[in-house]
């Protein structure tokens, strides 16, 4: 017994050290990295909020009420007394969760309730949930697109897109950032293709510009081309009903396929989705990977979902309140000499360019009782560092003079305005 465990069972000492040596190589490569991040000033830290979503909250380390001007709650509906009472009864009709993929023994009414909800509320034909807009994103381009399509992708579109668009076999063009001159020469180019889709952010986060969509679906449509959109900074606020910006714009019934996500102005807690033709989401649910090998939404996280859909079904009061609150904004910080991104949206780039800058800048307002967060490259591109302010129809005027008289305190302090 003795000679076995010496000979075959006893760790090899040499492969032991190897391992050891392994995992002292990467973790060298890993500080290094770490290192770069933080003397580029581009380190992105998380603070703890300590109370629920709105736009008053309590930050750890931080003394009284802090204002929070960086959520992408755009509706205010993370903390509606209404959603947040449908989300408690769904958890206990329904449970936790599923501990399940939907087509196991993961759809409940509720699930299909929403879905039959958002098609309505996108006027569309079909909806199919996933657990995340990036999952949804991830999970298109795969099932709909082939080696004989082609896909047409802005070149600032976000990184769930691109990613999604990784995944597929399609050929890949790539047109510059909202360019409609560039975009014909693409689809020029790509004419021997059996499907084209051009796909495009219906809003851009990190600038809050929006695309050019009636001459998207104008050049799609001549060169039989169809149209997909991301609206996830559009969907509930955008739009006379807050159904986005093909609504806003026109388009509604040119674009042909819209992905969005429940996590931002529909409550603001978790899932993302599909709506569009009925074949392609009937598809979707056979061979979308996200959606076939994710649980599916619990039902907490559907019941919100539902309610706040529910309320902006009923009614375009909330999604109307967030344009005047937004100019405000932006009127006032212009005239305090500063460079706002951007036009007519709720995210309110405040341009800096230098990262370190947007960083101290942050952290400086986070001392006067506002919160808001500085973005460097890689999220945004370098000499592109700004602080990104989202408002909210939850912000009364008295909180957005606030955040302008912060900004202006902070900005003289780093010699940003005089």
């Amino acid at each position: 017994a003795n000679l076995l465990y010496q000979y075959i069972l006893r760790p090899s000492t040499t492969t032991s050290n190897r391992g050891y040596a392994a995992i002292a190589e990467a973790r060298t490569v890993l500080e290094h990295e770490l290192e770069t991040i933080r003397t580029g000033g581009t380190w992105k830290g998380e603070r703890i909020i300590t109370s629920k979503q709105g736009p008053h909250i309590n930050v750890d380390g931080s003394h009284g009420d802090i204002l929070n001007f960086c959520a992408n709650n755009y509706l205010g509906l993370s903390s509606h007394p209404q959603v947040v009472e449908a989300g408690i009864e769904a958890l206990k009709k329904y449970g936790a969760g599923l501990s399940s993929v939907r087509f196991i023994c993961g759809t409940q009414d509720i699930h299909k309730d929403l879905e039959q909800k958002l098609a309505q509320f996108h006027e569309r034909e079909d909806c199919i949930l996933y657990a995340s807009c990036f999952d949804a994103n991830a999970g298109l381009f795969e099932v709909l697109l082939g080696p004989d399509d082609a896909v047409l992708s802005d070149e600032l579109n976000h990184a769930s897109i691109i990613d999604g668009i990784r995944l597929c076999r399609a050929k890949r063009f790539r047109y510059k950032h909202m360019d409609l001159n560039d975009l014909e020469t693409q689809l020029k180019e790509s004419q021997s293709s059996r499907l084209r889709l051009v796909v495009t952010d219906g809003v851009f986060s990190m600038d809050g510009d929006m695309a050019p969509l009636k001459g998207i679906c104008d050049l799609a449509e001549q060169y039989g081309a169809m149209v997909f959109i991301d609206e996830c900074h559009a969907t509930g606020f955008m739009g006379p009903r807050g159904r986005g910006t093909d609504e806003l714009l026109g388009v509604m019934d040119r674009v042909h396929i819209v992905n969005s996500t429940l996590g931002k102005a529909l409550g603001g807690a978790a899932g993302g989705y599909t709506v569009g033709p009925k074949p392609l989401i009937d598809l979707l649910r056979q061979r979308s990977r996200p959606y076939l090998f994710s649980n599916s939404l619990p039902p907490p996280v559907v019941g919100c979902a539902t309610r706040a859909v529910e309320l902006l079904l009923a009614s375009n009061e909330i999604a109307q309140s967030v344009g005047d609150k937004t100019m405000r904004f932006r009127n006032k910080m212009t005239e305090a000499g500063f460079t706002i991104s951007g036009s007519d949206h709720p995210i309110c780039p405040v341009m800096l360019g230098d990262a370190r800058l947007a960083s101290l800048m942050a952290d400086d307002m986070l001392k006067l009782g506002v919160y808001v967060i500085g973005f460097s490259y890689p999220v945004v591109p370098k000499g592109k560092a700004r602080i990104r302010v989202q408002i909210s129809a939850a912000h009364t005027d008295q909180d957005i003079d606030r955040a302008v008289d912060a900004f202006i305190q902070t900005g003289r302090k780093h010699g940003v305005v005089s």
